[in-house]
């Protein structure tokens, strides 16, 4: 098994499946031993949690065991907070894996569309500009190209508009807002 070191948080990535152990009077779940000895791409011990990042065709899942015995059975924690329909639906895709299935596409809402991603890009791009201390115009250029930037007026320019929110929301993505990401919200604005 390959160690490497997880630096993502469970309790800030909603996709994450969190496992206990189950009440006592549970003891039909017998799934410790599936979820134990399945291909585990990454794992991180600390005090009581493990923390194991396991790969699949599908997109990767995320467990955090929370004071897990070994052989115990488990039982899935779900915080009631703004991600819980997406960490069931995280929950499901992993119980699908461990039960010998295919576990399916990620939820929509952790998929990067096309758009996002070019996006999240020029949200990089802009953010490397700004220490040079670019215009919004300079980074339009390079963004979308002269013939673009010189279509209209700059002042009055649909793309000043977009270049001005691009790079307020990549202040906003750096500043912490990348957490809504994680979550499973895009955080990026209108675009």
């Amino acid at each position: 098994m390959a160690k490497a070191e997880i630096v993502w948080r469970p309790e800030v990535v909603g996709i994450s499946v969190v496992l206990v152990n189950a009440p006592a009077d549970f003891v039909a779940t017998t799934l410790a031993g599936k979820v134990l000895t399945r291909r585990v791409a990454g794992e991180r011990l600390a005090s009581n949690r493990r923390h194991l990042h396991i790969e699949d065709a599908g997109g990767s899942h995320h467990v955090w065991l929370i004071e897990a015995s070994s052989g115990a059975s488990l039982a899935a924690l779900v915080p009631l907070d703004d991600t819980a329909s997406l960490r069931i639906a995280g929950l499901r895709r992993f119980h699908r894996l461990i039960d010998g299935q295919k576990s399916g596409r990620m939820p929509s809402a952790w998929q990067l569309t096309p758009r996002l991603r070019r996006r999240l890009v020029l949200m990089i791009r802009a953010l490397d500009a700004l220490p040079a201390k670019a215009s919004y115009r300079d980074m339009a250029l390079v963004f979308y190209g002269p013939a673009a930037v010189s279509r209209d007026p700059w002042k009055t320019s649909s793309l000043r508009g977009q270049t001005i929110r691009l790079v307020k929301d990549a202040i906003s993505i750096r500043d912490g807002g990348y957490r809504q990401l994680l979550k499973g919200g895009t955080g990026t604005g209108r675009g």
